[in-house]
């Protein structure tokens, strides 16, 4: 019979860049106003990243706060998985950055 590992989630994590982008900054850009984007998205602000912040940076932030909310190390981390439609490169993949910037161990080793 086989053994089966199972996984399961023992810490969550986000990050949010600093930098706000109200309606109303964001009618100064397009003909448009904080009613009609309230009215049909419910959006009322949304956070911009710095130019020279990539996705696999917002991710490592949060898969910080997740590995603290764990009490883990990144050491610790089985697995990193990443989805996103706005990787870093086409490759490597963004999770292979994130394990490389937490210092996570490579699979295998």
């Amino acid at each position: 019979m086989t053994a089966y590992r199972s996984a399961k989630i023992i810490g969550t994590g986000r990050y949010a860049p600093e930098h706000i982008m109200t309606n109303d900054d964001f009618t100064k850009i397009v003909d448009t106003s904080d009613e009609w984007i309230t009215t049909r998205t419910g959006i009322k602000e949304r956070r911009i990243a710095e130019n020279d912040m990539a996705t696999s940076d917002l991710a490592v932030e949060a898969s910080r706060a997740a590995l603290k909310d764990a009490a883990l190390q990144p050491t610790d981390v089985d697995l990193i998985i990443v989805a996103t439609i706005t990787p870093d490169y086409l490759l490597p993949a963004t999770a292979c950055i994130v394990q490389e910037q937490l210092g996570a161990r490579q699979v295998g080793s």
